[in-house]
């Protein structure tokens, strides 16, 4: 029987527990803060991210991993086993086309994987197929399956300042300045890997209310959660108080919450919040 190896991208925020039960491989993102670059999860953890971004003269950057390192990983491979390389939405960045590239590199059998997640989102696949290919399922099997998680996946996001927004260019100066003078709160649905704004609005209520809104569409599902993921970017007591919230609400769920990656944290900056759920399904 062939085997099937599960290979993913830091951006996934898996635990060190979870690699090791499934035998995954991570291929770490880069952030460069000041002329210094450091490897997501390996070389900087989420915590000493925030940290050093505080003190940064300038936004830090964030990069794809390169090509070498996906062909060193893949390499690493016996080639009698198949590859399976699951990876965050090309909306996001251009993670999922290296691993293209560097899979037509190497003598081995590569089938990667847009997830159209990030995050938990995005771990909500990778764990998956690890259990699926623990089990001894074949490559095709796995991937039917990940369909259907991805079919039953939702991801949100919150954010609390509009600064990093706006110094990565994802928002104009001009809206970014009225939106920190106002106090400008913003809630985002990511389905199939595009942020889609839903609400903004002025104070802490703005978020309050997103969350109620995520919570209603949660209950409505008629089979139930399985899953819930919260990460947080240095918004830890927040985090908490949701996680609670979660738990109280949905007992049956799994409910996973961690500080998120630098690569997020980047981009949605201080404060921010990222809630996913996978849905029950038959």
């Amino acid at each position: 029987m062939t085997k099937v190896k599960i290979i993913t991208d830091s951006t996934a925020r898996l635990t060190p527990e979870e690699v090791a039960q499934y035998d995954i491989s991570v291929v770490p993102l880069t952030v460069m803060i000041d002329g210094t670059v450091y490897h997501d999860g390996v070389s900087i953890t989420p915590s000493e991210f925030i940290e050093k971004m505080a003190a940064s003269k300038s936004l830090p950057t964030t990069s794809q991993p390169s090509l070498g390192a996906f062909t060193e990983v893949y390499e690493t491979v016996p080639e009698d086993v198949e590859v399976l390389s699951l990876h965050l939405t090309h909306h996001l960045s251009g993670t999922v086309q290296a691993a293209e590239q560097a899979a037509r590199l190497v003598p081995h059998d590569i089938v990667v994987r847009d997830s159209n997640f990030i995050d938990r989102a995005l771990a909500a696949q990778v764990l998956v197929a690890g259990r699926m290919a623990q089990a001894g399922a074949s490559r095709d099997e796995i991937l039917a399956e990940l369909q259907r998680v991805e079919d039953n996946t939702e991801l949100y996001l919150t954010v609390t300042t509009l600064k990093n927004l706006v110094a990565g260019g994802r928002l104009s100066k001009a809206s970014g300045l009225i939106g920190t003078l106002l106090d400008i709160k913003l809630g985002a649905h990511v389905p199939l890997g595009k942020i889609t704004m839903e609400v903004k609005g002025r104070g802490k209520k703005t978020i309050k209310g997103y969350q109620d809104l995520i919570f209603e569409r949660m209950h409505a599902e008629p089979n139930g959660i399985a899953v819930i993921g919260i990460s947080h970017a240095d918004a830890a007591e927040e985090a908490e108080q949701l996680a609670a919230r979660a738990r109280d609400e949905f007992p049956e769920a799994i409910v996973d919450i961690a500080e998120t990656t630098p690569i997020e944290s980047t981009h949605a900056g201080p404060g921010a919040m990222g809630i996913s759920y996978l849905k029950n399904y038959a």
